[in-house]
């Protein structure tokens, strides 16, 4: 095991653990906040699909690559392989389509109640979810391809039919078939960049004469408080802000891994600590811009400490 190996099995093994700390706490934190009866919002459906969708996509990517930088290479068979691709790829479009859909319903929310989206702000609880159960179905869909393209290296290194991924390969169709099957994949990712962009610009507008308005009833007042749906929306552009830079940076290695017949070993590596860097921040992003999840663990802290150290703090 060579020292660049252990390297990447120590990055990898650190950003697992903090991934699936971040995302187990705040799927807790919410759960706990649902059985508590405390006052949830409509959106925080969609952040716990979020949470078990970046828990998968950062399991299935996190664990075999830790693995394989350890040292343990050849563990995945045909089936490990085509169940490892295919639960990352689901766990990471519903991931990219709920932070879609966030922006979506959050959009509809802060609406001005006199524009043609009033409608809309009525019936779109109702929509959410057959919202996340579609999304859920259509990455569930999309990506089977992979169930049936991708197999085990294990015995096939040799073989100029395959895409070599290390631990996995991919049967090529032709070059044809291969840009088709490019597309078909990246389509949904695509949509939901688009629709988040669409939106988040919609919500800045929002947020922007909300302000101006402000700030002319607030003249004497400096620093008026925001509402809470206001900091839900800034809390959600910054997710899709996230999101969308490490989109950008994955999307720049995916196509040089598509171009080359052979990908190299570090491309391979980037792209795969980059591909769970958003699943990764995004719970911590949520956690500290969230305030009832802040207040939540601030309650925890405070039952859990003893009285004396309560009064001095």
């Amino acid at each position: 095991m060579s020292s660049k190996d252990l390297a990447l099995g120590v990055m990898f093994l650190l950003q697992t653990t903090v991934g699936i700390l971040g995302n187990f706490s705040l799927l807790f934190q919410y759960t706990f906040l649902y059985f508590t009866k405390r006052s949830l919002r409509s959106t925080d459906l969609i952040l716990k699909h979020l949470t078990v969708a970046n828990s998968l996509a950062i399991l299935c990517k996190g664990i075999p690559e830790t693995m394989t930088g350890f040292g343990w290479k050849d563990f995945l068979n045909d089936v490990g392989c085509k169940l490892v691709f295919y639960v990352h790829r689901v766990g990471r479009g519903v991931s990219f389509g709920s932070t879609c859909l966030l922006s979506i319903f959050q959009a509809i929310t802060i609406s001005p109640r006199n524009s043609r989206w009033a409608e809309l702000q009525v019936k779109a609880p109702k929509y959410m979810v057959f919202s996340i159960v579609l999304c859920w179905i259509l990455h569930m869909l999309v990506n089977i391809i992979y169930i049936t393209n991708v197999t085990s290296s294990l015995g096939n290194k040799t073989s100029s039919n395959k895409k070599d991924y290390g631990r996995c390969s991919s049967v090529r169709q032709g070059e044809t078939a291969d840009f088709l099957y490019s597309l078909w994949i990246a389509l949904p990712d695509v949509v939901c960049l688009g629709l988040m962009l669409w939106f988040s610009g919609f919500m800045v507008f929002i947020l922007y004469r909300h302000k101006q308005r402000v700030q002319h009833i607030h003249r004497n007042n400096i620093s008026p408080r925001a509402s809470p749906e206001t900091r839900a929306t800034q809390t959600i552009l910054i997710l899709v802000s996230t999101f969308v830079f490490f989109y950008t940076l994955s999307s720049i290695f995916q196509v040089f891994i598509a171009v080359f017949y052979t990908p190299i070993w570090w491309m391979l590596n980037m792209d795969a600590l980059i591909s769970m860097c958003f699943p990764t921040v995004s719970p911590l992003v949520l956690m500290s811009c969230d305030s009832s999840v802040s207040m939540l663990c601030f309650a925890l802290i405070r039952k859990t400490k003893p009285p004396h150290l309560i009064r001095n703090t």
